[in-house]
């Protein structure tokens, strides 16, 4: 019997905190993959992916009013809403209707699974 030493991963460096590994780490099952790129496809365009970074950088407590989101775009109303729907069906940001307001927040967990994807060894390894 050989005695080896085990490098533990996903502890520290694991932006997730979860069992799942990232890119490197073993090939993604189906449903996992149909998630992740149902996320991705939803980033994919440059309006929803500053949308995503103007919701997102509010933090994790923060929420954005679509009358804030709006005005920083060339675009009409209803376009933006689309957009922001299919980041919602992504799974990406949530919302609440208050009165006639509609305020976004990004859902953590999301961002964190979409990050722990994203981990290489190379990537893990590298210090802050």
């Amino acid at each position: 019997m050989s005695k080896q030493e085990l490098e533990v991963i996903g502890q520290d460096g694991d932006p997730a905190g979860s069992c799942c590994g990232g890119l490197a780490s073993a090939p993604l099952d189906d449903e996992r993959a149909t998630e992740l790129a149902r996320m991705f496809k939803a980033l994919g365009d440059p309006v929803r992916l500053r949308l995503m970074s103007m919701i997102a950088s509010r933090g994790p407590d923060g929420e954005v009013c679509v009358c804030e989101l709006t005005p920083a775009f060339d675009l009409s109303q209803p376009t933006i809403s689309h957009h922001l729907k299919l980041l919602r069906q992504a799974g990406l940001i949530d919302c609440e209707r208050r009165g006639t307001w509609v305020y976004y927040w990004a859902l953590p967990d999301a961002l964190d699974r979409l990050a722990a994807f994203l981990v290489t060894p190379r990537t893990a390894a590298t210090p802050a």
